[in-house]
């Protein structure tokens, strides 16, 4: 792998974090503000969170790999 596609896989980190920070603070608003009353939105809010983090790990795990791989 070169370090441009290093460079892009640090780039899909960095936004599948992003996306992953604010699913977890749409759970978090979720849990603080509006349960019990909105109960009914917790599985969908809390689905998009963990698809949101796996994403985030999928990509880390191969910006790591790659990362080893150029060492």
């Amino acid at each position: 792998m070169s370090e441009e596609d290093i460079r892009q896989l640090e780039k899909e980190v960095k936004k599948t974090k992003r996306l992953a920070s604010e699913q977890a603070m749409e759970l978090h608003d979720l849990i603080e503000d509006r349960l019990p009353d909105a109960y009914g939105e917790l599985l969908g809010i809390a689905n998009a969170t963990y698809v949101a983090c796996k994403n985030w790990d999928e990509a880390n795990k191969k910006l790591q790999a790659a990362q080893a791989e150029l060492a």
